[in-house]
């Protein structure tokens, strides 16, 4: 009785770990797009979100990663992250904004903004146009 007690339990925890403890979290981000494609320009979007407790995890410009933003306090409801071609900012707790200047290559530049709220990781793909 004991052992089968012992191994119902174990179940029990093994299945409760695997549901919350491995990166199994449900969307609570809950982005209003999650893709957009900007002109060669320069362009700008506004993203909601339904869930707050998000931060900005990285981005990334083509090859070039940025993470770990010196003065910036992502866990904050409102800041500013500005690189030397883009700006992306938390407004409030809802609004994500998302800022390209002109691109100067000959070929679309991919930007990818992570998002992380607990265990769940999210993010926005855009893709702009060569000018």
């Amino acid at each position: 009785m004991k052992r089968t007690i012992t191994y119902i339990l174990i179940i029990f925890f093994v299945n409760l770990c695997l549901s919350s403890c491995w990166g199994l979290w449900k969307d609570n981000i809950k982005l209003s797009t999650r893709s957009a494609v900007f002109s060669g320009n320069g362009d700008s979007i506004l993203i909601t979100t339904k869930g707050g407790g998000w931060w900005i995890s990285s981005i990334s410009v083509d090859d070039k990663n940025y993470a770990n933003f010196p003065g910036v306090n992502i866990l904050s409801d409102s800041y500013v992250i500005k690189e030397d071609c883009f700006v992306v900012e938390r407004r409030e707790k809802y609004i994500l904004f998302i800022k390209l200047d002109e691109n100067p290559l000959n070929i679309n530049r991919i930007v990818n903004v992570v998002l992380e709220a607990g265990d769940y990781h999210d993010g926005v793909r855009i893709t702009q146009k060569p000018k």
